[in-house]
This record gives structure tokens, C-alpha cells and sequence, in this order.
């Protein structure tokens, strides 16, 4: 590639949005935002930049960090996702303020990661915390929240995969797994990566039959059965306290009206090191990623600080997008009403005539040279506009 060529691209991993792709981007925001507010949520904004120890206090490792060069020689990074930041904001300016807090965000992230279809280096989150309260209420009220900003987004199709990580965690408890086992199968799991998690598992020392147990564990979903059956299996305290966690869940979003969207899935992990709790993810027919997911975090907080319970979930509103194209979910382009020409010596009543039409709410251009009629006529059809006026 030559530089003349090379400094017309962007970076790997990131795009341009053109005036469709801000007009979707914008309208989705505007909808969460008003349906986070409609929910008692607080929105607030952190810096995209933050030192680097404040991230990596979550995180176990710092590749999928963008590392730059702070004052003084102090590191620094881009945000690499949402609840951090709000973590340590919380924990620095708002402890003190009555529980829970109800916090939203959007905004963009960025990771370094191989990109895909709905994710690249730099993406467009948005998303709730609620901080305070380890309620099975809570954890409810989120998933609910989840399930009605993918609705307002226009995203008919699409279910809630809802599991508990010590559930997973329980089982490996009574089996006696070492720590390095236990890891290497969260990740296959995690992953779903059923041929390495089942032999992951072939290599442990415990009974055939507990191997058995551990490799149905990513088959465990459905709706109300799956519950009848896995309280049919030898759980430990830790695992059966797990299921009790997601019936009353479960039970709560029936009061919402909302379980018809909601399945168990004992196979949703996530991140062990970070979630401690529920966890869920949302996913849409034809997509192979989810739109969204969140969980419950109790341990964050107490890093910075402040500890206090706390659940939430995110957004991928790029994935949003590629789910409303899919179900062919359309946003209006918003209507360009009047393009006005004018021909020399006519730019004032030019002028006038469009702030008139801008006060009563027309979406109005103004030509920058003078033209003649017929140009006027022209560039008006050009650009889209309904009807166009000249002064001459």
C-alpha cells in the first residue's frame, strides 16, 4: 500500500459512519435514553481515557487495552468497556448518595480484538447499573430492562438466555476440581466449545458419572423442565442455591410479563473472575453473537473502595443494528422539507425566508452561491429536498 492510499483509510478496526448510519445510530439513542429515564436510570458520562490501573483492576490481563502515554509518564488507557469507569465514579463521588443507584451510559468502547460482523475495535455501548441492592428483584428489574429497550429498538425476535455462575462453580466444588482444571473449562464453556469442554473433562480424575453430569451442563435450557430436571441432580448447597436464584428470578419477570422471552441456560458463564451472581445474554435469529448480556457484579466495587452489590447489562448497539436489518426494521430518514436558491443580489431575502421556514420547523438548506432558477431546481432535486423556492 502506498501513503497516498494509506492515509485515506481508517485504522483496522474502526469505520466511518455516513449520515444514514449517524440517523439510526442517533434515533437508538435518543429511545434508550428515554426509557432509561422512564425507569428512574441517571445518565451519566466518564472519560473515554482512564488511568490504566483503574482498568486492569477488573481485568486479568492488559491485551485488549489501547495503552497510551499520560502526563508525567503515568499510563493511561481507552475505556475498554462501561462499568469500570462508572465503578470507580461511584465509588469516588457518589457513595454516599441513598441505595441503589440507578445509573445509564452511552457511549463507546474500545478493545483490540479480532473484528467480525457487529463488533470492531471501537463500538457503541449502552447500558444500566444498579448498585446497591443484591435483591433477586434487582437482577430481575435488569433483565426486564434488557428485554424492553431490545423491544423499543424495534428488535421483535430475539430471547433471553438467563444462567448462574455458581451454578458451574458448585459443581466443580463437589467434584473437587483443581484451579487450574476449573479455568481451563470455564473458558471452553465460556466459549462454547463443546468438543473441548467435553475433553477437558474426559482427562479429570472423578466418576464417570460425574464427567457425564459436568458435559450436560452447556445442554441445560429451556424453559420450566429444565428446572424440574436439574432439581432432579445431585446438586451441592452452592449449585442448588444457584437454581433457587434463578426461580425466584424467573418468577419476578413472570410478574412483568416478560418470561415468554426468557429461557434457563445453565451454559451462559461469562467471565468467573467478574460476574458472581446471575448472568444473561440476548440473542437474535441469524446472529451468532448476542445483542446483549450483563450479570450480577459484587465484588467490583469493593476494589475501589466502596464495596457494594451491583448488577447490570449492556447493549452492542452495532449488533442492534445488524438485528434490525435482519428483521427488516427500517428508521425513517427525517424529511428534508424546502432547498432555497437565489440569483445575484438576493441573498437577504433569501435569508429571511429560510429562518421563517426553520421557526416553523422545516428542515431548510440555503445555497452558498448565487444560481439560477433552473440550478436551484437541480440541486435541490439532487440532495433530496420535497420542494425548492427561488428569489430572483
Amino acid at each position: 500500500m502506498n501513503a497516498k492510499n494509506a492515509i485515506l483509510e481508517t485504522p483496522y478496526g474502526t469505520r466511518d459512519l455516513l449520515p444514514a448510519d449517524v440517523i439510526e445510530m442517533r434515533y437508538l439513542d435518543q429511545i434508550l435514553s428515554q426509557i432509561f429515564s422512564s425507569w428512574g436510570y441517571d445518565e451519566i458520562a466518564t472519560p473515554t481515557i482512564e488511568h490504566l490501573e483503574t482498568l486492569v483492576s477488573r481485568i486479568q490481563e492488559e491485551n485488549d487495552l489501547f495503552i497510551l502515554s499520560g502526563n508525567k509518564n503515568r499510563l493511561l488507557a481507552l475505556r475498554n468497556e462501561m462499568t469500570t469507569p462508572i465503578a470507580r465514579l461511584v465509588s469516588s463521588r457518589l457513595k454516599d448518595l441513598p441505595a441503589p443507584l440507578k445509573l445509564s451510559y452511552i457511549g463507546n468502547v474500545f478493545r483490540i480484538e479480532q473484528t467480525q460482523e457487529g463488533r470492531q475495535c471501537e463500538f457503541h455501548q449502552a447500558g444500566v447499573e444498579l448498585m446497591g441492592c443484591n435483591t433477586a428483584a434487582a437482577d430481575a428489574e435488569i433483565i426486564a430492562l434488557a428485554i424492553e429497550a431490545v423491544l423499543a429498538c424495534g428488535i421483535k425476535e430475539f430471547q433471553i438466555h438467563i444462567g448462574q455462575v455458581n451454578f458451574l462453580k458448585g459443581m466443580m466444588t463437589a467434584f473437587g476440581i483443581d484451579d487450574a482444571h476449573r479455568e481451563a473449562l470455564k473458558n471452553a464453556m465460556e466459549s462454547h466449545d463443546i468438543v473441548q469442554t467435553n475433553q477437558l473433562i474426559d482427562t479429570l480424575a472423578i466418576s464417570s458419572a460425574s464427567k457425564e453430569l459436568l458435559k450436560s451442563i452447556p445442554l441445560l435450557n429451556g424453559k420450566e423442565d429444565v428446572i424440574e430436571h436439574i432439581y432432579k441432580l445431585p446438586l451441592n448447597q452452592e449449585s442448588q442455591h444457584a437454581t433457587n436464584n434463578l426461580v425466584e428470578i424467573y418468577s419476578i419477570l413472570k410478574d412483568y410479563h416478560l418470561a415468554d422471552y426468557v429461557h434457563f441456560d445453565f451454559g451462559v458463564i461469562r467471565d468467573f473472575h467478574y460476574y458472581t451472581g446471575m448472568v444473561f445474554e440476548g440473542y437474535s435469529p441469524g446472529l451468532g453473537f448476542p445483542l446483549c448480556g450483563g450479570g450480577r457484579y459484587d465484588d467490583l466495587l469493593g476494589k475501589y473502595g466502596a464495596p457494594m452489590p451491583a448488577t447490570g447489562f449492556a447493549l452492542g448497539m452495532e449488533r442492534v443494528i445488524l438485528a434490525r436489518k435482519r428483521q427488516n426494521v427500517n428508521t425513517q430518514m427525517a424529511q428534508k422539507d424546502v432547498y432555497i436558491g437565489y440569483g445575484e443580489g438576493q441573498i437577504q431575502s433569501a435569508i429571511t425566508r429560510a429562518k421563517a421556514l426553520r421557526n416553523e420547523g422545516n428542515v431548510v438548506e440555503l445555497a452558498v452561491v448565487p444560481q439560477t432558477k433552473n440550478e436551484a431546481a437541480s440541486s435541490g432535486k439532487q440532495k433530496g429536498y420535497v420542494a425548492f423556492e427561488y428569489f430572483a
